[in-house]
């Protein structure tokens, strides 16, 4: 009998497939997230569970899911998850990182030459009918952004998709200055990249991208205090998690203009809607599309696949996030009866 795989939204049909083969694979058909109460009762008899981002993936749950041995995340971020919980549990928790780097590094910079040039707001102006009511063909001071070729981008967070991010700054000239909790010696001699402690990091930077993981440490680490130490003409973008980001101290900052603008993928909740945050102009606003390429999310897919596979037959996930838990419990299902 195969063991039995839940799956919380629909993925590409490639990491179904792969699953087929190994697994029972049950998948929430909607749109819409599953409501907690649905998910509480889906997970009662599976032996492992496919979670997005939004599933809170906590005690309650694992409660619920007495057969549980695996949750494989399908996000490269993992803090839905209370992993300690699930490690003291012996139960291993995947994740999906590498496959969508790219893809990320380069929506940060969409989002950050989009701010940077004030594209939605000349998009909008087009679109209106407001250019043609005008009546100005161009204007020497029309819609006038910020340079990006050969300035300072500043990268908080310098793992696999900051140093992507730096990657592309070096093909536009950019000084490249980062801040992480340890130093990278080998990628700063490839990108002639500096360390800088994060308050220089604000005061130096013309481009701030944000690429952490969410933890106890970097909630609201961008707060009032570290916004007044950006240059007016600065940009921040966020392309890690909502809560990285004080909402408020930055709504107060762009009304103000302590810096010039913001590209957002992601908010302190999701869905989100700010009415006095989204009214603002120089806010370039989307709804978490970081990985949203077709080769991003297929691969994503294969590799929450291959985890599972991995772990059916008794071998180490390729991207266990917990490996204490091989204390706890060999990978596999033969413990459950």
């Amino acid at each position: 009998m195969k063991p039995k795989v839940f799956i919380t939204r629909r993925i590409p049909e490639n990491g179904i497939e792969m699953l087929k083969e190994h697994f029972e694979v049950e998948v929430w058909k909607y749109e819409h997230e599953i409501p907690r109460e649905v998910l509480l009762e889906k997970v009662r008899d599976v032996d492992a569970v496919v979670t997005m981002v939004s599933e809170k993936v906590d005690r309650e749950l694992f409660d619920n899911a007495p057969r549980l041995r695996i949750v494989a995340n399908y996000a490269v971020g993992y803090d839905n998850i209370d992993v300690e919980e699930a490690t003291r549990r012996g139960i291993y928790v995947t994740n999906t990182p590498d496959v969508l780097t790219n893809a990320t590094a380069d929506f940060a910079w969409t989002l950050l030459l989009a701010t940077a040039r004030r594209l939605v707001e000349a998009d909008n102006f087009v679109r209106s009918g407001e250019w043609k009511r005008k009546g100005i063909a161009w204007h020497p001071l029309m819609f006038l952004g910020q340079d990006v070729y050969g300035k300072t981008i500043g990268i908080v967070g310098f793992g696999r998709i900051g140093q992507a991010v730096a990657r592309r700054a070096k093909g536009f000239g950019m000084r490249i200055i980062y801040n992480a909790r340890s130093r990278k010696p080998d990628v700063e001699s490839e990108l002639g990249a500096e360390f800088k402690p994060l308050e220089e990091l604000l005061r130096e930077s013309d481009f701030v991208v944000l690429a952490v993981p969410l933890t106890r440490e970097t909630h609201h680490m961008i707060n009032e205090e570290r916004l007044k130490l950006m240059k007016s003409t600065a940009i921040l973008v966020n392309i890690a998690r909502g809560k990285v980001v004080d909402t408020r101290a930055l709504i107060k900052a762009l009304k103000e203009g302590w810096i010039a603008g913001a590209g957002l993928d992601v908010f302190e909740e999701e869905p989100y809607y700010n009415e006095e945050l989204f009214s603002l102009k120089n806010v370039v606003l989307a709804p978490h599309l970081g990985s949203a390429t077709h080769g991003a999310r297929e691969g994503m897919a294969e590799l929450v696949a291959k985890n599972l596979i991995a772990f059916k037959k008794g071998e180490v996930p390729p991207t266990l996030v917990n490996r204490d838990v091989l204390k706890v419990r060999r990978p596999g299902f033969n413990d459950i009866q």
